[in-house]
């Protein structure tokens, strides 16, 4: 902003004005004078009005004020503020005035402030729901007031000299008997309905300048009485008649009466009305006048005055008439407006005020209102030496006068100038952030910045790493599916912007970005996988990068879960069928209320039943996405039902496939657990050991009845095991019904374990979460039967092994060595040399008498438990968890006949 130009004049106007001459400073300044009655202040009336002991009340101090020193007012904290009626009455000197600041004090409800007989006193900042009062006081200074009350806020009596009322916020003011050479300026004025804003009687030389008046009916100034030397110069007015005036109210904006009209001058006013007839713009000397045009022709008066017509807007920060309009030399005149804003020169408006000035009519001065700055760059990636040009956006009011100051981060010195562009050569490679900061005329700053970056001038050069991608321990439901792998290729070398980027992972799938973002990808299939990474930048430059990745299961946790079904094609009537895959959606999230499932599992724990077979059979399951593996899940008979236990990795879209290789059948399908990296808990394997028997205690389980069994802290099983592994067996049991094992008594699943037959002994593998006191409940349906537990492992926060599942293959097949003995034991190999647990699919099958089988680790005694019932004529198979020693697992036949036996691999465990 230009400086004002008529400041000189300004200061020598206030001073001749007020009649305050410049003294020099006092030799020493008093110490200053405390109020806080805060809870925590500590204040007393009867000490010295010290900061550690400030006085409570503002009176205790007003009695000891001596000249020089400044009271200091700490806002209330109470409602009423500080309840008393304040009278200051002692002198400060010309040199050494008395001060009262309380920024926000309060002063109190219906509480007055009178000032007696005082001289050289300033009060600022207070608050005041009454009246103020001046009497017979000389140069008194009431700034940034805040008075609220009927009637007139100020009052100025008693031949008062050189008072002024400044930047202040008030409902009307009044000066009166025979007080001399008041200022009223820069004050937010509103008139109450019917009373006049501003009234001057028998007070000579009283400026009434730069304020802004409100008000309906009645005049907003009046002139009366002896006021010769008073003046009403650069007021906004705004004198409206919404309401219904009494007819002998005077309805002007200024009125001067015939004694007083000799003696007054009046000059750069603005006034607004409205459309009423009920309003005068002047009333002066018994005459009213409705334009300034008639005002000045009949008085000589008001030659700059401007009435504006209805609907005018002269509030606004833009285009008001009020802006650089006024008159920088009339009496009274400050420099700063009731903001305490300097004044400014708005450049988008002439300047129409006296002699070429600047200062703006009303209480408020328009200033650059510099609210933000954006920051905009022609290239923000580029390679150094190349001009980069910075655009700054301001959001001003004047953009016009604003100086930008252009910092590119490099260390060379900020460009200063007043345009809103600059240019710039990065001579080195960097990654900088260019700033500008935008300053207006008033010194108001605001900041903006943007990140560069300046690259060497070398050609463009993919690379990326590619890297297994695994869920975080910390968000367990997580969506970061198993095989994923990430793709960055951020350490691309590119000397100019990404135009964009596309990545083969090797598997006949890609994907394109805009930039070199970070890309995940899961992978349907373990594998070595060429990836190979295409950029292409704006310049037309393209460079390609390959890679091979080897992409494995990852060592995973179990996360035990309440069982229950998520499938039953029975329900559907859609059963599974020769030569159809069937996919077996897994409810990811909470998908299904009550059984939220993570979407990051690797492998799934799933009891798989078939039933209504159609033919003799066998039921797949395997990962969706994948080929149809060489093995078998589950073996049916003809009209029969058949169950098993079945871990199996997730396809990357969550969903395992299934299909029967004959005939159809109904499908029914419970979740048991999961496996996860970085969740849930690991798995210790014991020799199988028998943890119940019903044969030889509590006799067989009855139809509709439950049996607790006891599964943890017996056996080499810790107290605090979270789930066990355990193989299930029936036999003697006089019905078709099925047996459902869980861990809390009170809350049964709708899902079963195992399906027993008459004359059949039938085992099914089971994954138990431990309830109450380390017990499972096992429930039997319909009849009786025979239950046998025999633990394998369990899961725990003490557990060794973390479990990698595997595509399900198979490792052992006697139908091409020969049949497996009764006492014999055959002994299966390909597993990890550092396995100590391995999860297989054992089946027997051309059996010829009733028997079973026992899996155990290789180097172990053989454990007098069972994995799996043989049975005559029947393709047995069943999910077995068991020791590995050397890489190896051990599986012996018992006393029935000779057996085939084929052994698939669905995952192993090892330490880590």
């Amino acid at each position: 902003m230009r400086p004002i130009r008529a400041a000189t004049l300004l200061t020598a106007g206030l001073v001749t004005l007020l009649g305050v001459p410049g003294a020099a400073a006092a030799a020493e300044t008093p110490s200053d004078l405390y109020v806080n009655h805060t809870a925590d202040a500590h204040c007393s009336d009867a000490g010295t009005g010290t900061q550690a002991v400030p006085f409570c009340t503002i009176g205790a101090a007003a009695r000891i004020v001596a000249p020089g020193q400044t009271v200091r007012i700490t806002p209330s904290d109470r409602y009423d503020g500080y309840d008393e009626n304040l009278t200051i009455d002692r002198s400060g000197t010309p040199s050494k005035p008395i001060s009262f600041l309380g920024e926000g004090v309060l002063l109190g409800w219906d509480n007055s402030l009178t000032i007696k007989g005082a001289s050289h006193v300033v009060v600022r900042g207070l608050q005041i729901d009454s009246n103020l009062r001046v009497s017979g006081s000389t140069d008194v200074e009431l700034d940034r007031m805040h008075i609220s009350t009927t009637g007139f806020s100020v009052t100025v009596a008693d031949g008062s000299e050189n008072v002024r009322v400044t930047r202040s916020t008030l409902s009307g003011v009044r000066i009166e008997g025979g007080s001399q050479r008041t200022v009223v300026g820069r004050n937010a004025i509103a008139g109450r309905h019917d009373e006049v804003s501003a009234s001057v009687q028998d007070a000579p030389g009283t400026a009434i300048t730069n304020n802004t008046l409100h008000g309906d009916c009645g005049s907003r100034i009046t002139v009366d009485g002896n006021s010769t030397g008073s003046a009403v110069f650069n007021n906004v007015i705004h004198s409206h008649t919404y309401t219904t005036c009494a007819q002998d109210q005077p309805r002007a904006a200024i009125a001067v009466s015939p004694s007083a009209a000799p003696g007054v001058r009046s000059d750069y006013n603005l006034i607004t009305h409205n459309s009423s007839d009920q309003v005068s713009a002047y009333k002066w000397a018994g005459s009213a006048y409705t334009t300034a045009a008639a005002f000045q022709a009949a008085t000589g008066q008001g030659a700059h005055d401007l009435v504006t017509p209805p609907g005018t807007d002269v509030d606004s920060w833009k285009d008001s008439p009020a802006i650089d309009s006024g008159d920088p030399t009339a009496p009274g005149v400050l420099p700063t407006d009731y903001g305490q804003r300097p004044i400014a020169d708005d450049p988008s408006i002439p300047n129409t005020g006296k002699d070429g000035g600047y200062i703006d009519r009303g209480a408020r001065e328009t200033q650059d209102r510099l609210e933000g700055v954006s920051l905009q760059l022609d290239q923000s990636w580029a390679p150094a030496g190349t001009t980069v040009k910075a655009t700054a956006v301001p959001n001003a009011l004047w953009p016009a006068g604003l100086t930008y100051h252009f910092d590119f981060g490099d260390g060379t010195a900020p460009v200063v100038t007043k345009a809103v562009t600059a240019e710039h050569v990065f001579k080195t490679s960097c990654e900088c952030t260019v700033k500008v900061t935008a300053v207006n005329g008033v010194g108001e700053k605001v900041f903006a910045g943007s990140s560069a970056r300046v690259t060497d001038p070398a050609p463009l050069m993919a690379r990326f790493t590619a890297t297994s991608e695994l869920p975080h321990s910390t968000d367990p439901f997580g969506g970061t599916r198993p095989l994923s792998v990430s793709v960055d290729s951020s350490g691309t070398v590119t000397p100019w912007p990404v135009a964009g980027v596309d990545v083969d992972f090797g598997d006949g799938k890609s994907e394109h970005t805009s930039d070199l973002s970070r890309l995940s990808h899961a992978y349907g299939l373990p594998g070595e996988y060429k990836i190979t990474v295409t950029v292409r930048d704006t310049r037309g430059g393209t460079s390609s990068a390959s890679q091979k990745v080897r992409v494995d299961y990852a060592p995973s946790g179990y996360v035990t879960v309440e069982p229950f079904r998520v499938l039953d094609s029975r329900a559907t009537r859609a059963p599974v069928q020769s030569n159809y895959d069937y996919w077996v959606d897994l409810p990811v999230g909470a998908k299904l209320p009550g059984h939220p499932l993570s979407g990051s599992m690797a492998s799934a724990v799933l009891n798989v039943t078939l039933t209504d077979a159609t033919e003799d059979g066998h039921l797949t399951v395997w990962p969706s996405g994948q080929s149809r593996p060489a093995t078998s899940s589950l073996n049916i008979k003809a009209g029969g039902t058949s169950s098993n236990t079945v871990t199996v990795p997730v396809g990357p879209d969550g969903r395992v496939q299934a299909r029967l290789n004959t005939g159809r059948a109904a499908l029914i399908v419970d979740f048991v657990g999961y496996y996860q990296p970085n969740a849930g808990q690991k798995f210790s394997p014991v020799a199988p050991t028998r943890l119940a028997d019903t044969r030889t205690a509590g006799g067989a389980l009855g139809g509709g009845t439950t049996r607790t069994v006891k599964v943890a802290g017996v056996h080499g099983i810790p107290a605090d095991a979270t789930a066990v592994a355990v193989n299930l067996t029936s036999t003697g049991a006089t019905e078709n019904t099925h047996v459902i094992a869980y861990p809390d008594p009170a809350k049964r699943p709708t899902t079963s374990n195992l399906n027993p037959e008459p004359g059949k002994d039938k085992s099914n593998q089971a994954i138990l979460p431990v309830g109450p006191d380390g017990t499972v409940t096992l429930y039997n349906n319909a009849g009786s039967t025979h239950l046998i537990v025999d633990g394998v492992g369990y899961y725990g926060k003490d557990g060794k092994a973390l479990f990698t599942p595997v595509v399900p293959q198979r490792l052992a097949d006697t139908r091409t060595t020969g049949k497996l003995a009764p006492g014999a034991t055959t002994t299966v190999s390909g597993l990890p040399a550092g396995a100590v647990g391995a999860v297989l699919n054992l089946t027997a099958t051309e059996t010829t008498a009733a028997g079973f089988l026992t899996a155990y680790g290789f180097g172990s005694a053989r454990p007098q438990a069972s994995s799996l019932s043989a049975l005559p004529g029947l393709t047995v198979p069943n999910h077995v968890t068991t020791p590995v020693g050397d890489g190896k697992v051990s599986v012996g036949n018992s006393w029935g006949g000779p057996n085939h036996v084929i052994t698939d691999l669905l995952g192993y465990f090892s330490q880590g």
